[in-house]
């Protein structure tokens, strides 16, 4: 991680001055407007204490250069700019490779990060939980074994030998880089640890007939004001990205008098780095494990469809099963002209289940709200299956399921009598046709 107090941050004389380039390669466009990337940088960026962010830009380029990103004119043009305005942090909103970073340190004289250098930071900044601590450090750890090259440029030999791990002859990098891997086994093993702790609280719950609702949703898009709303909890609700990492869930009633257990969970973002899906898969599964998927959308935000699209990219990169329902809340309708509102209402109305409303006022979220009744409010019958003693995951399912009522084995296969819902039978069909 970046130390801001040596450039000036919380502990020093001053805030650590920022600037935020967005570079724009016209031989890969990206798939929203620059000028709305540049700004969702921006605000990445005033996420992290510490940062004055002086300013943003726009940069377009016919392509990347391999090995300083930028060509040298713009080099130079931007190294006079940064100069004039005494900036010790560059944010790059895109990826930057180890030898681009260490060159443009080098050039500019400044501190440089990347995008997803940028959203590790904030998350180890919000990280409150064990679990999100050490999520983060492993997510960190990953990006920054890659990136060795930039703190070690020297490869001679540090003693003579052959080179065996540990041993005489180890280089610097490969020491680091396998002091790196064993940190990273031991967050995996402590991850673990807590991933088993979770998958019991889960198993708990499971035998407690409240139905779970995920809230999902691009990052500052209202999930958790609307989980505050609900619950009364003080979740961190601010205008703000990232503002909720760690999960939180809540048994709550509905004005609808149904009994649900809500899940907030840390927002989506375009270019969600891999590392960081892998890293926070754990919490995560906690949107695998619902009944229904609320997903809370900003549509007020001039980029809500591409926001839309991001999450449902990165639901399908967490392997989310379609089978799961899915609501769509369009929230801060508070925020819309009436013109704008009228066209929304009207599309609202031709899709199937979307609700226009806003988390923030409590406007229309009474339809939603029975909605979500009349989804979950499954009514259970008895019924009987029948599951091979070689599939001994599909019995497990049905035990954690917490219907079965009893059994009797069979020579090949265990017969089942069940209680269950119209929706736990479809989710138990499917699982058995994948098998």
């Amino acid at each position: 991680m970046i130390d801001l107090t040596e450039l000036g941050g919380e502990g020093g004389k001053r805030l650590t001055r920022a600037f935020v380039l967005h570079p724009e390669l016209k031989s890969k466009p990206g798939s929203r407007e620059p000028e709305d990337a540049l700004a969702e940088a921006m605000a990445l960026a005033h996420a992290l204490p510490g940062l004055e962010v002086v300013g943003g830009q726009v940069v377009r380029l016919p392509r990347a250069h391999p090995g300083q990103l930028f060509g040298k004119g713009k080099l130079e043009e931007l190294r006079q700019a940064l100069e004039a305005d005494e900036i010790d942090l560059v944010l790059i909103d895109g990826p930057v490779s180890p030898v681009q970073q260490r060159n443009l340190e080098k050039a500019w004289n400044v501190k440089l990060l990347d995008r997803t250098g940028l959203i590790l930071e904030i998350f180890a900044d919000r990280a409150a939980t064990r679990e999100g601590v050490l999520q983060v450090e492993l997510a960190a750890l990953s990006y920054q074994r890659t990136r060795l090259v930039r703190a070690w440029t020297h490869l001679e030999r540090q003693r003579g030998g052959l080179g065996f791990v540990g041993g005489p002859g180890e280089t610097q990098i490969e020491a680091d880089r396998r002091a790196i891997d064993e940190q990273m086994t031991r967050l995996r093993r402590q991850l673990d640890k807590v991933a088993k702790t979770r998958e019991l609280h889960r198993a708990a719950r499971r035998k407690v007939p409240y139905p779970v609702v995920a809230l999902v949703g691009y990052t500052n898009a209202g999930k958790s004001t609307l989980f505050n709303r609900l619950t009364g909890a003080n979740v961190m609700a601010k205008d703000m990205l990232f503002a909720t990492l760690d999960p939180t869930m809540r048994a709550v009633r509905l004005p609808t008098g149904k009994d649900i257990i809500l899940s907030d969970t840390v927002g989506f973002i375009s270019e969600l780095p891999t590392l960081l899906v892998a890293a926070f898969r754990a919490t995560l599964e906690e949107v695998l494990e619902a009944d229904l998927i609320l997903h809370v959308r900003d549509i007020a935000h001039p980029a809500t469809a591409a926001q839309a699209a991001d999450v449902a990219h990165v639901l399908a990169a967490l392997g989310v099963d379609d089978e799961i329902p899915r609501i769509d809340l369009w929230n801060k309708a508070d925020q819309l002209d009436e013109a704008t509102r009228l066209q929304v209402d009207r599309q609202a109305q031709r899709a199937e289940g979307v609700f226009v409303g806003s988390a923030l006022t409590g406007a229309g979220l009474d339809a939603l709200f029975a909605a979500i009744t009349a989804q979950l409010d499954d009514v259970r019958h008895h019924d009987t299956v029948t599951v091979p003693h070689s599939d001994g995951r599909l019995r497990a399912w049905l035990y954690g399921q917490g219907v079965v009522e009893s059994e009797a084995q069979g020579e090949t296969e265990t017969v089942l009598s069940v209680h269950w819902s119209d929706r736990q039978q479809a989710r138990f069909r499917a699982l058995r046709d994948r098998t």
